[in-house]
């Protein structure tokens, strides 16, 4: 599409879509009003108008972005966007680094994923143009040791000498952020683009190869961002939300990038970015002040899209790209510490918002990063003005002559029973549409259907689904107030690692951070059935998810659970049932490992002879050293001929002996290229290495480059970065920049 085009249909689409958006908020609120007015209007009433209008545009948003998608996703195409399929048979005409910044992760979970989606990319044609780099900020010594057996296992696994790379920085400055700043500044020359991955990312090759290709077929685009499907976990709560996500994120993806078209978001991972431009005008600045609201910018890939786009790139969802997974926190309990990291995050954008030259949406983006959380104290403050104003009326009953009034005939309360059924009715339809849409779109196409396990399963599925997500959402409000009421209070949070595995939680764990919850639940609750037990049934689905806020969480968190659920054919996804090659290889690999862990007379001296040249068996390890939990590095065993960059070591690898997809490229069967995991200690490794002349020792230290010389880090070929001082808006800019909008504003160049 030419760029005039697209400038008219973003007009045309954002005129729909926010004005639908608003005037459907602006109809509920005013039933709203109606309702109130009717027996007189309280400041209390009015200051909750207010708050349900927010509330009410918030989720109508949503509805509208889901309505839009469901359309688009049913038609099959969307002819302003760009789409994956358009560079199919193309040749790569560029470098890029597939670059996965990690930080005191687990280590087995980390290889084991960069073995898959490197194995994956080696079956493409077009591999060549690819490099891995891993980039370490771990701080721990007994980990760092870990990553660097188990980076020089994978490069000799897979013939990788100047392919896959391993860094090690000696201060974690700017965290994420920095890490990725500090391979730009040192190599990010010598490449085109750079594709970023999580510690939980997977990617299949042909997906890299794709975002890629679509960066050479747009020059225009900055960012590509694909979608990233959450999948891996056993956990009941991570299934509920893996359900949730598959049914409904490709529906409004589509319905994003309908309207976002070319002014769209990065997410952080799983997306594509032009490097000499984001060199160049994406480093972060800091805020002033000091934390949390001030200080180094903690959620970096949304002002890092603003800056892309501010500079006159483009930044596009590619939501029609397979082949792009990740996973989400097993449990109630991470899941909230990790929106207590993103909450101070996205809060910071604040400061950002009055920046000169950013695109109108991109501030649209900012705002929509603060309101995921803000919202949750909305929705308690909206809670709790209506339970003070049902309270209220209670208790002085409705006065039938105005205080000072003489007159003999009495003010008779008015009914608005028809509002009150319209409202309610288009509140639930809003909430749950995009639900229902989700599961529509899944019914009507036979392979989807069987996916999901059917249509009677799916539909099951969905009910389950909705049961939990209300039961557990009162819980996560509290827990998101609790975190913007400690940011605004000065207490800024620090970022630890993320619980990735599948955790349950005990019941003195849940019971410590929900007592809270409970309390004002129990209390909530006593009060209105009380004073006014008829709004109290109102309430019984609030005030049952803070007062099972502990059974809840402790249920949810059993990956017994969740295999109990998939037995039955509940909240299954098509991953599960046509379960993709990166995604099996890597369940394969982690099931290796942890066999291995246990390991029985049979697979004893297996584990023996595939360990490294110089490791000492299990039964002369070391003593286990306490810092250093088990971890599982990858055994070297590759042979010549199953060494080599071409294909050997792909998808499906197993520990019980089965060769990578059965051969190498002449076809033969490739002599110990299996996969051999094995489970060594900290100090065992440190052994191992030392057998084997890697040259360790330097990086015990721990501020101390851990870089081995099995392969040489390329030459640096540095890309300049350097942070601009924030420029903020003056009155006059902010004039011009609502006339340009009202005058034409709705395409994609207009900036503040």
């Amino acid at each position: 599409m030419t760029p005039q085009r697209l400038r008219s249909a973003a007009r045309r689409r954002r005129a729909l879509f926010f004005g639908l958006t608003f005037l459907t908020s602006a109809f509920a609120s005013w039933l709203m009003y109606d309702i109130l007015r009717a027996n007189g209007f309280t400041p209390l009433e009015k200051a909750g108008l207010a708050l349900f209008f927010v509330l009410f545009t918030w989720i109508t948003g949503a509805f509208w972005t889901a309505l839009f998608g469901f359309v688009i996703r049913l038609r099959g195409r969307d002819r302003a966007v760009i789409h994956a399929n358009e560079v199919t048979g193309r040749t790569l005409a560029s470098r890029t680094a597939v670059i996965m910044p990690i930080y005191n992760e687990d280590t087995a979970r980390v290889i084991a994923g960069l073995d898959v989606i490197w194995s994956s990319l080696l079956r493409q044609p077009q591999q060549g143009a690819f490099d891995l780099f891993i980039l370490s900020d771990t701080r721990k010594a007994d980990i760092a040791a870990a990553e660097e057996l188990a980076w020089r296992s994978l490069v000799e696994r897979h013939g990788a000498q100047g392919r896959i790379f391993y860094r090690r920085r000696e201060e974690n400055i700017g965290r994420k952020a920095g890490n990725i700043a500090d391979f730009v500044r040192s190599w990010g020359g010598a490449y085109d683009y750079a594709i970023v991955l999580d510690a939980d990312s997977i990617m299949s090759g042909e997906a890299l190869v794709a975002l890629a290709l679509m960066m050479d077929a747009h020059p225009e685009a900055g960012i590509i961002q694909a979608l990233p499907l959450p999948a891996g976990r056993d956990t009941l709560f991570a299934r509920l939300v893996q359900f949730a996500a598959r049914l409904n994120s490709l529906m409004l993806a589509s319905g994003l990038a309908y309207w976002q078209l070319g002014e769209g978001n990065y997410w952080g991972h799983n997306a594509i970015l032009r490097l000499r431009q984001f060199a160049e005008f994406c480093d972060l600045p800091r805020l002033p002040g000091s934390p949390p609201l001030g200080g180094e910018i903690l959620s970096h890939d949304f002002v890092e899209a603003a800056f892309m786009r501010r500079a006159g790139y483009e930044v596009w969802l590619l939501a029609d790209l397979g082949g792009s997974w990740e996973e989400v926190p097993s449990n109630v309990i991470d899941y909230a510490a990790r929106d207590r990291r993103w909450a101070q995050g996205n809060l910071q954008h604040l400061g950002l918002l009055p920046t000169r030259g950013l695109h109108w949406l991109s501030r649209i983006h900012l705002i929509t990063g603060v309101l995921s959380y803000v919202t949750s104290p909305v929705w308690l403050l909206v809670l709790t003005l209506s339970s003070i104003i049902v309270c209220l009326d209670a208790l002085h009953g409705f006065q039938y002559f105005e205080p000072g009034s003489y007159t003999l005939f009495p003010s008779w309360p008015e009914s608005r029973a028809t509002e009150i059924v319209a409202l309610l009715t288009i509140t639930l339809g809003v909430l749950l549409m995009p639900k229902v849409l989700g599961a529509t779109l899944a019914l009507v196409k036979p392979d989807l259907r069987r996916g999901y396990g059917g249509a009677f399963k799916l539909i099951s599925s969905v009910l389950v689904e909705q049961v939990f997500s209300t039961l557990l959402a009162p819980a996560m409000m509290l827990f998101h107030t609790s975190f913007i009421v400690s940011i605004l209070a000065g207490r800024p949070v620090s970022w630890n690692t993320q619980e990735r595995g599948d955790r349950g939680i005990r019941f003195l764990e849940a019971l410590n951070r929900h007592k809270w919850q409970i309390l004002l639940g129990v209390a909530w609750g006593a009060i209105l059935l009380a004073i006014t037990p008829r709004y109290f049934y109102w309430m019984v689905p609030i005030l049952a998810g803070l007062i099972l806020s502990v059974p809840l969480t402790m249920l949810t968190s059993r990956a017994s659970v969740g295999r109990w659920m998939r037995r039955r054919g509940l909240l299954l996804t098509p991953e599960e049932t046509n379960t993709p090659a990166e995604l099996r290889a890597l369940q394969d690999c982690l099931a290796a490992g942890a066999a291995s862990a246990h390991p029985g007379p049979e697979t004893e001296g297996r584990k023996t002879a595939g360990a490294l040249p110089g490791a000492r068996p299990a039964s002369a390890a070391a003593p286990a050293d306490p810092a250093g939990a088990g971890v599982a590095a990858f055994a070297n065993g590759a042979s010549e001929n199953g060494a080599d960059t071409n294909g050997s070591g792909a998808n499906g690898s197993h520990a019980n002996g089965s060769h990578a997809n059965g051969s190498d490229t002449n076809g033969s069967e490739t002599n110990g290229s299996d996969l051999h995991p094995l489970i060594l200690s900290g100090q065992n490794m440190l052994a191992a290495a030392s057998a084997t002349g890697a040259g360790l020792g330097a990086a015990r230290q721990r501020d101390i480059r851990g870089i081995l010389p099995l392969t040489r880090l390329p030459e640096r070929v540095p890309l300049p970065m350097q942070a601009a001082s924030l420029v903020y808006l003056r009155p006059r800019d902010a004039l011009t920049g609502l006339q340009r909008l009202f005058s034409g504003g709705w395409t994609g160049g207009t900036s503040l």
